[in-house]
């Protein structure tokens, strides 16, 4: 972790683009798991949920999950002991913006869930609408969900062929999502996806 007048930024590894595992494989095995190990996740694993959630694939800024008109509205944000960190896709790196576990405030946010508050790392899929619907008008919430759908698959399986457990979590109260972590005005919270070491 790097630190530079009080910014801190993790420069993530650069994924793996073959893994071990067939897709078909993956997709047998991916099963929601809610129990997790207190065991961090390494940087590489990190790394590979990261990018296959949100990460770019191709040099004009194509990623890994389809979006409406390539225009990407949605942010990523995960949660560990370590604090709160935003993904930058294009750097394939993290910034801090919350040094502190707020794991424990996240899970009271979603309704007491032990997966939220147990998991290493939690990964919080927002969407900025404006980016949609200044194009798509009424239609922009529903191509907006949609994508983080595809997403959020992406994440799953990604964790599976890895040996890793992680979980939809749809149950929460938006408004106390966005104070815990203090989102910029206009980010929406769709996802909160709980990953781990299965207990």
């Amino acid at each position: 972790m790097n630190s530079s007048q009080d910014v801190y930024i993790i420069k993530l590894p650069t994924p793996v683009y073959k893994g071990t595992m067939s897709l078909e494989e993956t997709l047998k095995k991916r099963a929601s798991v809610r129990g997790f190990s207190s065991h961090p996740l390494k940087l590489e694993e990190l790394s590979q949920l990261l990018w296959a959630l949100q990460g770019t694939t191709r040099d004009w800024g194509g990623r890994t999950a389809p979006s409406a008109g390539a225009l990407f509205p949605l942010e990523i944000w995960v949660v560990l002991k370590e604090g709160v960190f935003h993904y930058l896709q294009r750097d394939h790196q993290l910034i801090c913006i919350v040094k502190q576990d707020l794991r424990a405030e996240l899970a009271a946010a979603a309704l007491g869930q032990d997966c939220v508050r147990e998991a290493p790392a939690v990964f919080v899929i927002t969407a900025l609408y404006e980016r949609v619907s200044l194009k798509y008008g009424s239609r922009a919430e529903r191509y907006v969900k949609i994508e983080a759908g595809h997403a959020g698959q992406n994440l799953l399986l990604q964790a599976v062929s890895l040996g890793l457990g992680a979980v939809p979590v749809g149950a929460f109260h938006d408004d106390r999502i966005k104070k815990v972590l203090n989102l910029p005005a206009g980010h929406e919270p769709l996802y909160l996806i709980p990953a781990g070491r299965k207990r």
